[in-house]
């Protein structure tokens, strides 16, 4: 069973719960995001595998998760980029924001992302039970991608690129 940290909206933690009930209720909680770009300004996306509980299938950053209680976030973040894609860089901590999306499996989205970014030229080697495809693309194509057809991104990956 995993759990994920309970946080209030200035990011202070309030408690822990298991993953999959936090989602079922739409708790407030500690996430993170990484983007990836390597030196010619490209950003790398993922495709998430059909298996994933959410969000199965669409296109978003390298990768994502939730710090485990105990775990550093930044730890988080290079843990997850390494078991999703293969590989580690160095990560910078970019900004942090909250956001609720409800899925039409009934589960609910109520995040506050910690957004990380990391530069990164080597081999990726994904895992097929994580990621279904992975591609890079400029940040001209993918806002062009987004705009014609958002239905095949995540929802905080969205966010995040509004925001930037």
């Amino acid at each position: 069973m995993e759990f994920v940290i309970l946080v209030d909206e200035q990011d202070r933690e309030v408690g822990e719960a298991e993953k999959m009930q936090t989602h079922k209720l739409g708790l407030l909680h500690r996430a993170f995001s990484v983007l990836i770009y390597n030196t010619k300004g490209e950003m790398l996306l993922q495709q998430r595998a059909a298996t994933k509980y959410h969000s199965a299938g669409l296109w978003s950053n390298a990768c994502c998760g939730h710090p485990r209680p105990g775990e550093k976030i930044e730890d988080a973040a290079r843990r997850r980029l390494k078991e999703e894609l293969g590989f580690n860089c160095s990560l910078k901590f970019s900004f942090k924001f909250i956001y609720k999306a409800s899925f039409e499996n009934s589960l609910k989205e109520h995040e506050l992302d910690h957004v990380f970014t990391g530069i990164y030229d080597s081999e990726v080697l994904p895992d097929k039970n994580e990621v279904q495809a992975y591609r890079w693309v400029t940040m001209e194509n993918l806002k062009n991608e987004i705009i014609e057809n958002h239905s095949s991104f995540s929802v905080w990956f969205q966010k995040i690129i509004a925001e930037l």
